[in-house]
């Protein structure tokens, strides 16, 4: 990947996040760090509210954190091919966020990943859901280059991707909702069906 294709973004946003006051460099960081912690709470959520619906529901609901770790692992796939340094490493750009080792590749982020098949999985399970994790999402990618770890074109991807995987097996997962009303006649009808 040419990194060169928006290093004078990236150098323009990590100069910004130097010029900005430090509580709001605090808050992004915080963000990127910990910010997957709210979609793993928005698929509980999802979980939890098709527990009143149909199997068909509940399947696509469970599909959800299967399709963010597909995601995952695809991005991870695609991160090994393309073996892209941090940009914090490569421009020597001064950051918010200490500058991964070389060997912890840039692209694509999975970050962007995971936040984004998240926020694609729930738009299809949970409309209300969805649309509060889109720009969680969106602000999940921005904060990844606010502190320096990755190129816009890194998270850029990372979107895209982790869209691309989990949307399509979110909206297939219908199909097991055989199985979810088998394993709702189990010890497991508490988990799967609000009593």
């Amino acid at each position: 990947m040419n990194s060169g294709l928006d290093a004078g973004l990236y150098s323009w946003i990590t100069g910004l996040a130097q010029r900005v006051p430090r509580p709001v460099d605090t808050l992004i960081q915080a963000w990127s760090d910990y910010g997957l912690a709210v979609f793993a709470v928005l698929m509980l959520i999802a979980w939890w509210r098709a527990r009143q619906g149909d199997a068909a529901r509940m399947a696509t609901a469970l599909s959800v954190p299967v399709a963010v770790v597909v995601a995952y692992a695809v991005n991870d796939v695609l991160k090994m091919v393309f073996d892209e340094q941090r940009p914090c490493q490569t421009l020597r750009a001064v950051t918010i966020e200490a500058c991964p080792a070389p060997g912890d590749w840039s692209f694509p982020s999975n970050h962007a990943a995971i936040a984004a098949a998240a926020a694609a999985a729930l738009l299809v399970i949970d409309r209300g859901l969805g649309h509060l994790a889109v720009p969680a999402a969106l602000f999940m990618a921005a904060s990844r280059v606010w502190i320096g770890v990755h190129y816009p074109h890194d998270v850029l991807i990372g979107v895209i991707v982790g869209a691309l995987v989990a949307r399509p097996l979110v909206r297939h997962a219908h199909r097991a909702a055989p199985a979810v009303e088998r394993l709702r006649g189990t010890k497991l009808k508490p988990l799967l069906r609000a009593a």
